[in-house]
């Protein structure tokens, strides 16, 4: 990555302008074999595959009475990738390109006074497909994936008090994605991907964080709440599959709500307790909608002393339990599962200490 940057500033307006370019290369040789009771048998295939990204960019920052923030920017990109196969029938090497892209942005924020700010920004995204979804657990190089591509839209307020102690930051964001890449998976278990339509989604984003007590003097020295919420209208868009259509059908893999909260106390003596509550909505684990992960509560603790010193070495000692309730609920679901195998069950209640040595 190299480029140039050049920089004013008179009186009240400040300005920065940055033009350059970015080129970045992976190489990676794929083989498969059969599983002799963990030993590597007979082989399946073999493959190389290198893939190359490039893109130029220019980008301007305006700074106007250090009130008014904008950002003008722009960026084309270059994406290709050869491949050559040499079991189980050779390929000789071959190379893919795709469109070259510009992504524009325009992104703003305005401070409104010492403790209200509002932001908002429009931008285009451009994902071409990994290595491992182009050369996936089936085998197969699949040369028929197009890259994603969609429109970002988001608007923000932030508000922070003047004494620090109370914090609050609001987020709407509206991502329209066009050629969806999505994982598929054969009867044997193996992935591929494809593309299946676009997607819609739209959201809410929610944090806080207040300080309920914050002293020096008393034996407890703080009092911290936080909370983080998340609400997902993800939709299906123009996703046709086969001789289904699910369009308007919920995003595979993604709840409509999820909430966090967290307590923290600090005591003397860098002593601390920690709790943290998480829930998380139904997932659905098809495209049809016609499974879901049911939703779940978990509750962790967390003890601990941050310095504790034995003989001018300092430690942090700190114990914890994962999961208090022992709730049930799955992990890392295996989406679209042939079978409906979507389940990774997680682990009930357990418990972890650790020691740290500072030196």
């Amino acid at each position: 990555r190299t480029f140039v940057e050049f920089e004013h500033s008179k009186e009240r307006f400040k300005l920065n302008a940055q033009l350059g370019v970015e080129s970045a290369g992976t190489k990676t040789q794929v083989k498969n074999f059969d599983n002799n009771g963990g030993t590597p048998a007979a082989m399946q295939a073999s493959d190389w595959i290198k893939a190359n990204q490039d893109f130029a960019f220019a980008r301007i920052n305006f700074d106007i009475d250090q009130k008014l923030l904008v950002e003008l920017a722009s960026s084309i990109n270059f994406f290709n990738y050869s491949y050559e196969r040499f079991f189980p029938t050779a390929i000789a090497s071959q190379q893919r390109k795709f469109s070259n892209q510009l992504m524009p942005k325009l992104a703003a924020s305005y401070v409104l006074n010492k403790t209200f700010s509002f932001r908002a920004s429009v931008s285009k995204g451009y994902s071409p497909p990994t290595i491992a979804e182009v050369r996936a657990s089936d085998n197969n190089i699949n040369n028929n994936l197009q890259a994603e591509l969609g429109w970002n839209y988001e608007a923000g307020l932030r508000y922070n008090s003047k004494n620090n102690r109370f914090y609050a930051n609001a987020n709407i964001f509206q991502f329209e994605l066009q050629d969806a890449i999505v994982r598929r998976l054969n009867a044997n278990d193996t992935e591929y991907f494809i593309n299946a339509g676009g997607t819609r989604q739209r959201g809410l984003e929610l944090e806080t964080s207040f300080w309920i007590l914050r002293n020096d003097i008393s034996l407890i020295r703080g009092i911290q709440f936080r909370s983080n919420y998340t609400f997902n209208h993800f939709r299906f868009k123009d996703f046709q599959s086969g001789n289904s259509n699910f369009t308007g059908n919920k995003l595979t893999g993604v709840p409509a709500n999820v909430l966090i909260n967290n307590l923290l106390l600090e005591f003397k003596r860098k002593i601390y307790v920690f709790a943290q509550h998480n829930y998380t909505d139904a997932i659905p684990l098809n495209d049809s909608n016609t499974d879901f992960a049911k939703k779940y509560h978990i509750v962790e603790f967390k003890a601990g002393i941050e310095e504790l010193k034995i003989n001018k070495i300092n430690f942090e000692l700190f114990l914890g339990i994962n999961n208090l309730f022992n709730e049930k609920y799955s992990l890392g679901n295996d989406l679209n599962a042939v079978g409906n195998r979507f389940y990774n069950p997680a682990a009930g209640i357990n418990f972890y200490s650790g020691l740290v040595v500072k030196l």
